[in-house]
């Protein structure tokens, strides 16, 4: 075993290569010894923790992977932060959501039964309850409604922590969408492009206007992961919380706000009945290459009307966290991310880069 790695608690991160990963590695590196668990190397930066390479669909992948854990580091762990997901915004169907994100998941709480973990951290979705109702706001003991792939998968995987977990303390995150001054969210992104395109579609809507989506600021989200190790000692066996911003923008409020921003007017949302919406979107991604094939597709519709409010009470009273960033703030300085580097905008938000780029122009209120 390494001699200098017992100095410091080790924190095994799962899917420690994508966003999230990356910012929770820097955070919990000089406090802990991170050990990441993801199928690609990390990137140069984050090189205060050590790789292994694991394939969380592969039964032999895993035992190795952890194998090389305990032989480095000892069966000690502090906390395992399970990142690790399959999501794909197409709606199309994928073995992956049962093979990495459900079954994954089984095979890494199998492998961690021969070590000694203080605590389980699962990264799952608010979109795994059940749309608030007017006036209501969603907390641990609200409802669950998974209604596509992604949030049922997530929903599955929690199942299957309170059936494999064994003696593990266990927490279950049930996330916001999460964003950050670059976007980094992939349907605010959207959103944005569609507007700052002038895109006919950015006008119409076919669900309620008035209903919005909480989200979450990355440093807030990485506050939040601090304060739930932190207070591993101290939580109940098993715990579930509901994390977001409460302070919710509406469709409508959010559309507005990025029209005001980009082109100096408010940017009507025109509510337009779901069948039009449905045939609209279908023949649009018939019709569209497939470089270049669109966001919104005809299954979402049905989910327009959504309203995902929620509640912090339990995370401040349990954990002492609370959101400091709101978006309705952090919007303006996406807009000024955008207008600065239109093209490196729309490449690090993993769009593809208009043709007309150079032609588009913004004559929003900044701020």
């Amino acid at each position: 075993m390494n001699g200098t790695s017992i100095e410091k608690p080790v924190i095994l991160v799962t899917g420690a290569a994508g966003l999230i990963g990356t910012r929770l590695v820097q955070a919990f590196s000089e406090q802990f010894q991170v050990v990441a668990f993801d199928v690609k190397p990390l990137p140069e930066e984050q090189h205060s923790a050590e790789w292994i390479s694991c394939d969380l669909t592969d039964d032999d992948s895993v035992a190795r992977a952890l194998s090389d854990l305990k032989a480095q580091h000892g069966s000690k762990i502090a906390s395992v932060v399970h990142l690790a997901a399959y999501y794909d915004f197409s709606g199309e169907p994928s073995p992956l959501y049962q093979d990495l994100t459900v079954a994954g998941t089984r095979r890494l709480l199998q492998g961690l039964q021969d070590f000694d973990v203080e605590q389980f951290i699962f990264s799952s979705s608010l979109l795994v309850q059940k749309s608030a109702d007017e006036g209501e706001l969603i907390q641990a003991s609200s409802p669950v409604e998974a209604e596509w792939q992604y949030p049922q998968s997530k929903l599955e995987a929690e199942s299957t922590i309170r059936q494999y977990a064994g003696s593990i303390p266990t927490v279950i995150l049930r996330l916001a969408g999460v964003y950050d001054e670059q976007c980094h969210s992939i349907p605010i992104g959207q959103q944005i492009s569609r507007i700052f395109q002038k895109k006919l579609e950015s006008y119409f809507f076919p669900g309620d206007k008035t209903h919005g989506q909480a989200f979450l600021h990355l440093n807030d989200l990485v506050g939040c992961f601090e304060a739930v190790i932190g207070h591993r000692r101290r939580l109940p066996e098993h715990s579930l919380f509901v994390i977001g911003e409460e302070d919710v923008m509406s469709y409508e409020e959010l559309q507005e706000k990025i029209g005001l921003y980009l082109h100096g007017d408010q940017w009507p949302a025109i509510r337009i009945p779901k069948a039009a919406a449905k045939a609209g979107a279908w023949v649009k991604d018939q019709l569209a290459a497939d470089s270049d094939a669109p966001f919104i597709k005809p299954w979402m519709i049905d989910l327009a009307d959504q309203n995902y409010p929620v509640s912090a009470e339990r995370a401040r009273e349990q954990l002492g966290w609370e959101p400091r960033h709101l978006l309705r703030e952090t919007l303006p300085d996406m807009i000024d991310a955008l207008l600065d580097d239109p093209k490196a905008w729309y490449e690090e938000n993993g769009l593809p880069v208009p043709d007309d780029l150079p032609q588009l122009e913004a004559t929003g209120a900044r701020k």
